[in-house]
């Protein structure tokens, strides 16, 4: 029998029973559309997040200082030990573009006029470059030392009638105490400019940490003429709020710094580490006067921090790939047992082909041929299926579309194994059929 027979008479069984059929491939439909559309939104989100981070925000490090062994993400466990001084020290390094502080300032509300919108968070304070100039649509950056400000379009248009560049804002204190902010600039979306803060859309206002983080830090309190107050520690996300800085003989320590290389060059990325490091942990620092044994410099660039992400979504990718694997198994065990009720049910005709000069090799493909369409179709179907399901997600989620191209091409292959091992001893089986035996066979 040659494989063109084989192919048409194992289609014409399988459209005789096309609801059983249909009921056999539903396993390997639901577990490849399952891999293929996770793996989908995996892909995507991680393009996402990546594409998030500009060529400007490539050349950044991101530092804290907390002990060795802290896990987290950015800022797990960190102390603020970092002084204007250092940070000025660091900035004059050879290697180094700019270096600025970085704080999330605590906030009531925020008046634009005579409206007030409550606002717990989201007033950032940094330094002027912390904003690149391609991500402001509206105006310029904001100079360190002025009351000035630059906002996101989310800040901006959380009013009845929008903010724009020119409008001075007042901002309630966390404290009660008043501040004013004059807007200069507007960013071009409300997504996070760095891991510090998220990449999560939502109002920020970024603001110069002097005079407003050095101001409220100095109006707290916070370990004046001495003592440092260590406070609550912040996780990933970097929620570092003033309540978490602190004031050692007078001046405000940062808990986070901002160090720019001079290039995205991984070369100079690793000399702006390396000669910030070595300064911020020498005794010519004032950082090196609360690091002690206990702490140490943690420098990463966003890339690196956004690996420890990368890292979780390719766990939890993989967690339900292997769930699917399970879809998978059941999805064969149901091709195996349809096949076996079909031998059953087809022993009087594979008699009359053994009759007429069937070998038992023909009568194997037969029903291996069979079984390998039930598998293919299942794939096919699946992969349609999560490949629409994950442009749905990724539609839904608002994340550029990526497909695993490697992963449908597995599916592919993945179904067609499944039908081969699947209909294996359903077709030696009808094969060994004694023809007597399945012409009496009623």
């Amino acid at each position: 029998m040659n494989p063109l027979e084989s192919l048409r008479l194992a289609w014409r069984s399988i459209r005789g029973h096309r609801l059983r059929s249909a009921l056999t491939t539903l396993g390997i439909v639901i577990g490849i559309a399952a891999v293929i559309a996770f793996v989908t939104l995996g892909a995507s989100l991680q393009a996402g997040v990546i594409g998030d981070i500009s060529p400007d925000d490539q050349r950044n490090v991101y530092g804290w200082a907390a002990e060795p062994d802290s896990e987290g993400g950015p800022l797990a466990g960190a102390q603020p030990v970092f002084t204007q001084d250092d940070l000025e020290a660091v900035e004059d390094l050879e290697d180094v573009e700019a270096a600025y502080g970085y704080a999330t300032l605590q906030t009531q509300a925020i008046s634009n006029g005579e409206e007030t919108v409550a606002q717990g968070s989201g007033m950032i304070a940094s330094g002027p470059s912390y904003i690149r100039e391609e991500r402001i649509t509206e105006g310029r950056q904001f100079e360190m030392g002025a009351r000035e400000a630059v906002v996101n379009p989310a800040a901006a248009n959380q009013f009845e009638e929008n903010v724009s560049v020119g409008d001075t804002l007042t901002v309630a204190m966390l404290g009660g105490q008043q501040t004013e902010v004059e807007v200069v600039g507007i960013t071009d979306n409300s997504e996070g400019l760095s891991p510090f803060e998220g990449f999560e859309s939502s109002p920020r206002i970024y603001v110069p940490t002097d005079p407003y983080y050095t101001e409220q830090a100095s109006m707290l309190g916070i370990g004046a003429g001495g003592g440092a107050n260590t406070g609550n520690q912040s996780g990933a996300g970097g929620d570092a709020g003033a309540g978490n800085q602190s004031v050692t003989g007078g001046e405000a320590r940062f808990l986070a710094i901002i160090v720019e290389a001079e290039s995205a060059d991984q070369a100079d990325i690793d000399a702006a580490r390396e000669s910030t490091t070595d300064y911020l942990e020498s005794d010519a620092s004032d950082a090196s006067e609360l690091l002690g044994d206990d702490l140490e410099v943690q420098l990463q660039t966003s890339t690196e921090l956004l690996g420890q992400l990368q890292d979780v979504l390719n766990l939890l990718q993989n967690f339900i790939v292997g769930i699917a694997a399970i879809s998978l198994l059941v999805g064969s065990i149901g091709i195996a047992n349809i096949m076996l009720v079909s031998v059953t049910e087809r022993t009087r005709e594979i008699g009359i082909m053994k009759a007429v000069g069937a070998q038992n090799r023909d009568v194997l493909g037969l029903f291996l041929t069979e079984s390998v369409i039930l598998g293919v179709i299942g794939a096919i179907l699946g992969t349609g299926l999560g490949l629409v399901a994950g442009y749905l997600g990724v539609q839904y989620i608002d994340l550029p579309l990526v497909y695993p191209l490697e992963y449908v091409a597995i599916a592919i292959i993945v179904g067609i194994v499944v039908g081969i091992l699947a209909g294996l001893y359903p077709a030696w089986r009808a094969a060994r059929t004694d023809p007597i035996d399945a012409l009496r066979y009623e």
